[in-house]
């Protein structure tokens, strides 16, 4: 998935979960920030940040925010790209086979998933994006998630057609994990999910200033 009209800026401040200050051609712009996640290892002030242009004329910020540098990597931040990548993904024929009818926001029963995929017997697979890296692992969640562990429980309803896919909004992690220390209900969640027999996946992406594409598979460690 890609962005349009992308420039760089520096980061200065966060005063609420949904706009940052940033400094951006030497005068300080109010942005739309695309996670409502924590990120504080991320919106640091002084990182480099990228913000893309926005297309209604009519909104209150001219930016959102969705990707920022820390050290040596990129990473995106937008909380609605790894739904993006991941239809791409599964439309280039990942996964399921080629030709596979992909059906996004799919309602089941009383329960709504991300994706769903008829091959030709219905899968149904629920997107997770990662933005925290500790010490070479990607974290999830970076904050309790009550709806989250919510979803978890809703795939292990349908063993063996339900997958996790975490999308890891950089290149580059060791392995991914839970953040246990952060929800033990969503760790708790992710392990009895497996054990039901939902598949969990997790993908690395390669992230550009413009860009972020799913990569390749990460080891998991539950």
């Amino acid at each position: 998935m890609r962005y349009e009209s992308v420039r760089a800026g520096r980061f200065i401040a966060r005063p609420n979960r949904f706009i940052a200050y940033v400094e951006l051609d030497g005068r300080t712009e109010t942005v739309h920030v695309k996670n409502t996640g924590r990120c504080r290892e991320l919106l640091v002030p002084g990182n480099t940040v990228y913000l893309a242009e926005g297309r209604n004329p009519a909104r209150k910020t001219r930016y959102d925010l969705v990707a920022v540098r820390r050290g040596e990597r990129l990473i995106n931040m937008d909380s609605q790209a790894p739904n993006a990548a991941a239809l791409e993904w599964l439309r280039a024929g990942a996964l399921f086979p080629p030709g596979t009818e992909i059906r996004p926001e799919y309602t089941c029963g009383d329960s709504r998933f991300d994706v769903a995929a008829f091959t030709p017997d219905l899968a149904l697979l629920e997107v997770k994006g990662v933005t925290l890296e500790r010490d070479g692992a990607a974290l999830f969640p970076d904050a309790p998630t009550a709806r989250g562990t919510k979803h978890l429980r809703e795939l292990a309803a349908f063993p063996g057609q339900a997958y996790v896919l975490f999308v890891i909004q950089m290149e580059g992690a060791a392995y991914f994990a839970p953040n246990e220390a952060t929800d033990p209900a969503f760790a708790g969640a992710l392990r009895a999910a497996r054990d039901a027999g939902v598949h969990i996946l997790a993908y690395d992406c390669r992230v550009t200033p413009d860009s972020m594409t799913i990569n390749r598979p990460v080891e998991i460690r539950l």
